[in-house]
């Protein structure tokens, strides 16, 4: 399978539980706000996120554990961030579907990641 295959798949994965999370946080949780649930439902695709991309998706990297991990959180602070952006601007303030936000945040993040993470935090 090739990078970008196992990418894709990885990506899926970390988005499903994303996206679970969200609507946990927001159906059952009662949170208030799409932006802040999402923030909290990123922690839990960033980590699936990492930890796929590290041992499935960029094999051939070089670097420590300690050194992926810390630029990988860089990367996806910043790209978290723009994620909540998205969905506070479009859900909270337009009062608009959260899951057409949450698809529209979620495709600007998967071309973010795929090069920051090539070029930036594996190095392959």
């Amino acid at each position: 399978m090739s990078e970008l295959a196992r990418y894709i798949v990885n990506g899926l994965f970390a988005t499903a539980i994303h996206f679970g999370v969200l609507t946990f946080n927001l159906k059952v949780l009662y949170i208030p706000y799409a932006g802040v649930a999402n923030l909290i439902a990123a922690v839990f695709g960033i980590a699936t996120s990492f930890i796929g991309s590290r041992y499935f998706v960029f094999q051939g990297h070089q670097d420590s554990l300690r050194v992926h991990f810390i630029r990988f959180t860089a990367l996806y602070v910043l790209i978290a961030m723009l994620h909540g952006l998205v969905l506070l601007i479009w859900t909270d303030w337009w009062a608009l579907d959260y899951k057409i936000g949450f698809l529209l945040a979620t495709t600007m993040q998967v071309s973010i990641s795929y090069f920051g993470n090539k070029k930036l935090v594996f190095k392959v």
